[in-house]
């Protein structure tokens, strides 16, 4: 038996009527950039992405002294979640690793020549799929061509994602040995039921012993992930799980919201729709989580993350410094970021990639001595004002006219008045407050903070696609 905690505090969380669940709660993107990735196109190739970096290298427009961020992917799975919406590889062929691999090296290579070998990373993360698929040997082996390539040292925040299922504490001794000094762990529900219900079966037990020992070696900071709007949950099993994750005390908590998209997703087409709680009971479960976590002494930082008062995360919020990028809220400013591997998605001074979606085609680039871009896009004067809006929005809550307007060199009232007009039902219903110089977002209206920026999303109004998103929440 775990050791309980006192009661969570009695916390008062606004909560959202069924009637404005009904106004605002449409698909949307989550914002992890702007323009967001469905945007990206293909005219955009290896070409364009190697002159913005060497624009970098020569220190040019494309944000040459930017600090540099490196996301590297990693595809492999051994079994497969049903919730997934990740670019993944299921298998047990482990050996299908050191052929991925070599590839990086090449990528990696090709990526220093185009700029300049030895440049400082402030932030290194592996997402995937599930990192740990590799090897210790492996995973050895792709920080050491990092190292070789970028500057990279104890100063540099460097994060891993964590199946729980595949390491033990002498695995996570190893990951910290290697300079790792962030950990995030994949528990999304510990209802059993659940977790049958996503083919992710993992016990509170383990995952508690996990948490221990990345603690007692020294990591920086601890995340868990949790999804709910899952099959089988209620608001009593969710109630659960929030506090057992209370008790496990995490420096960092993501709450991600289930979006339900099988004819996206193939592996959610396993899914049971009829087990799916209804959006009231997602919303009773949002309500009552955050009440949770902000009882138990969190902060909370926006739409889906939370952090301990002494968290950098926290502080940045606290401070104005909170940015968003590809993975999430994060202390980071804006920087340059090489996305390595399959899928991954990177950003170059006024510009975002994507590389190939597929094995077959990234291998294939690599082998011709290519970049392996598929797709991206070069932001317009527009699309970079629109991104400063939405991300003070998503970051802060609040938007400062005039440092928009200085930044840009515009006047807000002119330039946004079709926006700040469709704002005005949000204002109605409690969600936002307008003033002659600012948008806050309220309490409530963090709940539907998406919704909030979607109205200065140009691409997306114009849009009838907006199926493809998840909902709000």
């Amino acid at each position: 038996m775990s050791a309980t905690l006192a009661p969570a505090r009695e916390v008062d969380v606004p909560v959202l009527p069924e009637a404005l669940l009904r106004r605002f709660d449409a698909p949307g993107p989550r914002y992890t950039s702007y323009p967001t990735a469905d945007r990206f196109v293909e005219a955009f190739d290896a070409e364009d992405l190697t002159q913005a970096l060497r624009q970098r290298a020569e220190g040019g427009v494309a944000g040459g002294g930017a600090p540099l961020s490196v996301y590297v992917h990693i595809p492999f799975c051994d079994s497969v979640c049903y919730y997934c919406a990740c670019n993944k590889v299921i298998t047990k062929h482990h050996e299908r690793a050191a052929e991925y691999l070599d590839a990086l090296d090449t990528e990696i290579n090709l990526i220093v020549q185009r700029t300049r070998p030895g440049q400082p990373v402030s932030q290194l993360h592996f997402g995937g799929g599930s990192p740990t698929f590799l090897s210790d040997a492996e995973l050895q082996r792709v920080v050491d061509s990092l190292k070789r390539a970028f500057f990279i040292d104890e100063r540099t925040e460097m994060s891993i994602e964590i199946d729980p299922r595949t390491v033990t504490p002498q695995r996570l001794a190893h990951c910290r040995s290697l300079g790792f000094n962030r950990i995030s762990f994949g528990v999304q529900d510990f209802d059993p039921q659940v977790q049958v219900a996503v083919h992710r079966v993992q016990s509170f037990e383990s995952v508690r012993e996990l948490m221990r020992s990345a603690r007692e070696l020294g990591f920086k900071s601890i995340n868990a992930d949790l999804i709910y709007g899952l099959p089988r949950q209620t608001p009593q099993t969710m109630a659960r799980t929030v506090q057992q994750i209370g008790e496990l005390r995490p420096d960092r908590i993501a709450l991600y919201s289930y979006a339900h998209l099988p004819q996206r997703f193939k592996p959610q087409r396993r899914i049971v729709a009829d087990e799916l709680p209804s959006a009231a009971q997602r919303v009773a479960m949002l309500g009552d989580a955050i009440a949770g976590f902000l009882g138990r002494g969190y902060h909370y930082i926006g739409m889906d993350h939370f952090a301990l008062p002494d968290d950098s995360l926290a502080i940045a919020k606290r401070q104005g410094r909170l940015h968003r990028n590809f993975q999430g809220y994060s202390t980071q400013p804006d920087c340059d970021l090489v996305g390595l591997g399959v899928s991954s998605i990177g950003k170059v001074g006024a510009n975002y990639y994507q590389n190939a979606k597929t094995l077959d085609e990234y291998y294939d680039a690599l082998r011709q001595g290519q970049l392996p871009v598929q797709r991206g896009i070069a932001l317009t004067r527009d699309d970079v004002l629109r991104r400063a809006v939405i991300m003070a929005l998503m970051c802060q809550g609040r938007l400062e006219f005039e440092s928009i307007e200085l930044a840009h060199l515009i006047k807000m009232r002119e330039y946004f008045a079709r926006e700040l007009d469709a704002l005005q039902p949000m204002a109605e219903a409690g969600l936002v407050e307008l003033s002659d110089d600012a948008i806050q977002v309220t309490a409530t209206g963090w709940y539907v903070v998406r919704a909030v920026a979607m109205v200065f999303d140009r691409w997306l109004q114009s849009d009838k696609l907006r199926e493809r998103f998840s909902r709000i929440i």
